[in-house]
């Protein structure tokens, strides 16, 4: 089967049959070729309900787990998304084709470098790269950075202070918190400077490394 035939039986069953209905959302998903953000050997798997191994101890996210993300983050075109765990860079196209501009942060130089080429080869020209401590956010001593929407792709023990302080009025945050084995999607909202935290579904996401993470 094609791999384009098998993006759409993706959506049809794995997000759409799962309560995935931001039409934003599905159509980045039958836009974004994920064959091209996994290794060769394992391309025939590219569209199995599961992450998959990308090297360096990293994994591209179940397809439905990063739909069910960003959904949540209720993305707009006009957002300015901060993503933090760029991997393979699959997640980065997917905001890429509904906000304005993404800010994107992993700590594996080799990932960043892969990612920034494929996403190059795939047209895209409104995302930001950096190599770097992802639990510190977007530091930048010359600007001050405020994010409309910010993205974990990795457990942390707790939230962010830095994270938090970089999401912008009235903007979403969404990360898995909890131990090493087990965490809980938390929702972080900031409104009139103050922080409201509500937990979604369980799931289990590689450690964010960091000062502010593990």
């Amino acid at each position: 089967m094609k791999f384009e035939d098998q993006r759409k039986l993706m959506v049809q069953h794995q997000l759409k049959g799962r309560g995935i209905y931001d039409q934003r959302v599905l159509q980045a998903f039958f836009k974004v070729p994920r064959e091209k953000f996994v290794p060769e050997e394992v391309k025939h798997l590219a569209y199995q309900d599961s992450p998959l191994g990308i090297g360096d101890g990293q994994t591209i996210s179940q397809p439905y787990i990063v739909a069910t993300m960003m959904q949540d983050l209720k993305l707009e075109p006009h957002d300015i998304v901060l993503e933090i765990g760029t991997g393979s860079g699959y997640q980065t196209a997917l905001l890429a084709e509904i906000a304005s501009e993404v800010f994107t942060v992993d700590r594996v130089w080799t990932l960043t470098q892969r990612a920034r080429e494929v996403l190059a080869e795939l047209g895209y020209d409104n995302i930001h790269f950096r190599c770097g401590d992802g639990s510190k956010g977007w530091e930048d001593k010359k600007l001050k950075c405020y994010f409309d929407k910010i993205i974990v792709a990795a457990a942390a023990p707790d939230v962010p202070a830095s994270l938090t302080k970089q999401l912008a009025e009235n903007g979403r945050m969404i990360i898995p918190v909890g131990n090493r084995f087990m965490q809980q999607l938390t929702i972080i909202i900031k409104k009139d400077g103050e922080i409201e935290k509500f937990g979604k579904e369980g799931c289990t996401f590689v450690p964010l490394i960091g000062q502010e993470g593990w």
